[in-house]
C-alpha cells in the first residue's frame, strides 16, 4: 500500500515529509517523491526509485536542493507502470497541479483517451497522471483548487486517497478520500496530511479522521471539511496515544489481543488497490506478473512456522480452486534433500519479516538448482532481503507486528494467498469470471466477518479456564481445516506452554486417539462444507472415549451438543476462501486467554524470537 504525507507550515517542510515517508516504509514501497512550492512559486519535484534514503541523497546535491512551507510526498508501490522515476509520484501536469494518490482508478484509460484528445501528454505509465490532468481541466472552470478537485473526482471511478497543490493556490492543500485512508494532523505550526498516524507524531498528536467521500482544504492556520455531497461537516480532533518513538498498546493487555483486534483494517489495508469491483487485480504482485503466471506449470511453497501453515491452506486452493498442481516444504529441510526443481515451477516463499535464514537459503538454493524458475514472496516487511531476492513481491499490510505470536500477519498472507491463487487462476483461465465475482465478493466480506468472530471472545474467556491444569491439547479438522487446527495448535504451545498436536479428523483412529481420554481436550473446527458429515462421525468417534470437547462452528453446520463438549457458532454462510480465515480468530482467541490463565508472558513467550535470522 502506497504513503501518503503532505503539509502546510509555517517552515520548511522537506524534513517533515521525508521523516513521514520513513515512517511509512513499512508499508512497502519502490520508489518515492516529493514536490513543494517553492519561493518563486513554482513546483519543485525530486523522486528516486528504492529506499527513501535514495530520495535524502537526491535531495541533498545543489542541483535537487529544494525548500518550501507547502509541499506533498509519496512512497509507491507499483500497480500500473513498473518502478521508475517517471512513475514515481507527485505527478505534475503542464506546471499547474501536482497530485500524489493512493489507490486505483478503474475508468482511467477511457479518462486517458479522452484527455489525450484534448491535448495532454502523458509522461508515465501511471493510472494516477489521468488525475493531475482532470483537475487542471476543471481548474479552467473553477474559482478555487476545492472547487476543481471536488469535479475532477466526479468522473473518477474506484479508490483513492489524494494530495494535491497548485502555483495558482500557493496556501492551499487539498485532501481527498473515497476507499483509502487519509488523516489530517492538526498542528500548532500547519496543519498535515497522511495516509496513517504514524507519519505526523513528530509534528502533531492531533488528528481528524475523513470519511469516505470527504475533501478537506487546508491552510496554515484552518482546516474545513466538505461531505460527499459538499456541505461542509465538522469532524472530531482526536488526541492519539501513540507515541511516536515506538507502538503503543492504547487500551489493550498485550499487544498480541491488540493485533489480534487489528485484523479486520489489516485485512481492509492488505486488499487496498488489488480488487476492484468483481476482479483481483494481477498487476498487484508485479509489472511482469502476468507475463509470468501465464507460463506457471506449477507451484513450489516454501516457509516456516506460521507461514508454512498459511502455504498448506494455499496448497488446497491453488488445486481445488484454480486446478494449478502446488507442493509445500518446510524451508528448513528443503534444501539438505536435493531438490528437483523443473521449468515452468513458480517458487513461492512466504515470510513475516523476510528475514528468515531457512527461507532465505531455501529460495537462493532454488535459483542455483534452477536458474529459469520464477520467483515471488509474500511477506511484511518491505525492504526485507527476501523482497530483495524475488523476483515478484506482494507485501501484505499488517502493519507492525509486535507479539512474537503471529496474527494479524498470518491472516494478510492467507488474504495474499488468495489472491495469487485467484490471478493465476484467471491468467490460466482456471477460475472464469463468475468465480473471480463470487471470491472477490468473499474477500470484501471478511473484515465484518472478523468483526463477527470476535464478538465471541467473552465466551471463549471461560473456555479457557479448562486448561488452567492441562498439559496437552489435540486440534483436529478435515481439508484445509487441517491447517487450521495446525495453526491453533501452534499458537496454543507457543503461548500457553501447553503441548499441542494438530491432525486430520480422519487419522485419529490411525494412532492419536489412544491418548484420547478426560484429561486431554480436544478442539475441533466444523465448517459447512462437503465434508461436515464425516467430521461429525470423527466427533462421535472422540466423544465416546471421554474426551472434553470445544467445536468452532458454522452457523448453519449445526453440530448436535453432547455431555462435556460446548459448541460455538463462530458465523455462517462461509466459502472455500473465507472459512479458514474467519476459523483462525477463534483459536488466536483461545490461545491468548490461556495464556493469561496460566501466567506467561504473552507477548515475549521464552526461548522464541519474532524474527528467526539463523538456521
Amino acid at each position: 500500500m502506497c504513503g501518503i504525507v503532505g503539509g502546510v507550515a509555517s517552515q520548511d517542510v522537506i524534513s517533515i515529509l521525508l521523516d513521514g515517508l520513513k515512517r511509512l516504509e513499512y508499508r512497502g514501497y519502490d520508489s518515492s517523491g516529493l514536490v513543494v512550492l517553492a519561493e518563486n512559486n513554482s513546483l519543485n519535484r525530486a523522486r528516486a526509485v528504492g529506499k527513501v534514503v535514495n530520495l535524502e541523497e537526491k535531495l541533498k546535491t545543489k542541483k535537487n536542493k529544494i525548500k518550501g512551507n507547502i509541499g506533498i510526498a509519496h512512497t509507491r508501490w507499483a500497480t500500473h507502470g513498473e518502478p521508475s522515476n517517471r512513475n514515481a509520484h507527485p505527478h505534475i501536469c503542464n506546471h499547474s497541479v501536482s497530485v500524489v494518490h493512493n489507490g486505483i482508478i478503474e475508468n482511467y484509460l477511457d479518462l486517458k483517451t479522452s484527455q489525450k484528445e484534448q491535448g495532454y501528454k502523458f509522461t508515465s505509465d501511471t493510472d494516477t497522471e489521468v488525475i493531475a490532468h482532470a483537475i487542471h481541466l476543471s481548474m479552467q472552470s473553477s474559482e478555487t483548487l476545492l472547487e476543481a478537485v471536488q469535479k475532477a473526482t466526479a468522473t473518477f471511478d474506484g479508490a483513492y486517497g489524494l494530495g494535491v497543490v497548485s502555483p495558482k493556490y500557493p496556501d492551499t492543500l487539498i485532501a481527498t478520500r473515497k476507499g483509502s485512508p487519509l488523516v489530517i494532523g492538526v498542528g500548532k505550526n500547519g496543519n498535515y496530511i497522511a495516509s496513517d498516524q504514524m507519519a505526523l507524531l513528530p509534528v502533531t498528536k492531533e488528528f481528524i479522521f475523513l470519511e469516505e467521500g470527504d475533501i478537506a482544504e487546508l491552510t496554515l492556520t484552518k482546516v474545513t471539511i466538505y461531505d460527499e455531497g459538499g456541505n461542509q461537516v465538522e469532524r472530531p480532533v482526536k488526541t492519539s496515544k501513540l507515541n511516536k518513538g515506538q507502538v503503543s498498546l492504547g487500551d489493550y493487555q498485550h499487544f498480541m489481543q491488540k493485533e489480534i483486534f487489528e485484523q479486520p483494517q489489516a485485512i481492509r489495508d492488505t486488499l487496498e488497490s488489488r480488487i476492484t469491483k468483481e476482479n483481483v487485480l494481477i498487476s498487484a504482485f508485479g509489472p511482469k506478473a502476468q507475463r509470468i503466471f501465464k507460463k506457471i506449470k506449477q507451484v513450489q511453497i516454501i516457509a516456516c512456522g506460521t507461514s508454512y501453515n498459511a502455504g498448506l491452506v494455499a496448497k488446497y486452493w491453488f488445486e481445488d480452486i484454480a486446478r494449478i498442481r502446488c507442493n509445500i516444504e518446510v524451508a528448513s529441510e528443503y534444501r539438505y534433500r536435493h531438490p528437483i526443481l523443473l521449468d515452468g515451477t513458480l517458487f513461492v516463499t512466504i515470510s513475516q519479516s523476510g528475514e528468515t535464514a531457512d527461507t532465505l537459503e531455501a529460495l537462493k538454493t532454488a535459483k542455483k538448482i534452477n536458474s529459469k524458475i520464477n520467483t515471488l514472496c509474500i511477506c511484511n516487511s518491505a525492504e526485507s532481503s527476501i523482497t530483495r531476492g524475488s523476483e515478484l513481491t506482494f507485501l501484505t499490510h499488517a502493519g507492525p507486528e509486535i507479539g512474537v505470536a503471529s496474527t494479524k500477519a498470518f491472516t494478510t498472507q492467507l488474504v495474499a494467498l488468495a489472491l495469487l491463487v485467484t490471478s493465476m487462476g484467471v491468467t490460466q483461465k482456471t477460475i472464469n469470471k463468475k468465480q473471480e465475482k463470487a471470491i472477490v465478493e468473499g474477500l470484501k466480506r471478511l473484515p465484518g466477518l472478523v468483526n463477527k468472530a470476535l464478538k465471541q471472545e467473552d465466551q471463549i474467556i471461560e473456555l479457557a479456564k479448562r486448561f488452567k491444569d492441562k498439559t496437552s491439547a489435540l486440534f483436529v479438522g478435515r481439508g484445509t481445516m487441517h491447517a487450521i487446527a495446525m495453526e491453533g495448535a501452534l499458537k496454543l504451545k507457543e503461548i500457553s506452554y501447553i503441548h499441542a498436536e494438530a491432525y486430520p479428523a480422519g487419522e485419529l483412529k490411525h494412532g492419536p486417539i489412544a491418548l484420547i481420554d478426560e484429561s486431554i481436550p480436544v478442539v475441533a473446527i466444523a465448517p459447512n462444507d462437503e465434508l461436515l458429515n464425516k467430521l461429525k462421525s470423527n466427533l462421535q468417534e472422540i466423544k465416546s472415549r471421554g474426551s472434553q470437547m470445544i467445536v468452532f462452528e458454522d452457523e448453519d453446520s449445526h453440530v448436535k451438543s453432547m455431555k462435556a463438549m460446548d459448541v460455538i457458532p463462530v458465523t455462517s454462510n462461509l466459502g472455500r476462501i473465507t472459512a479458514p480465515i474467519i476459523f483462525t480468530i477463534p483459536l488466536q482467541l483461545l490461545s491468548y486467554h490461556v495464556a493469561l490463565v496460566k501466567g506467561t508472558d504473552v507477548d515475549k513467550p521464552r526461548n522464541l524470537a519474532k524474527s528467526v535470522t539463523v538456521e
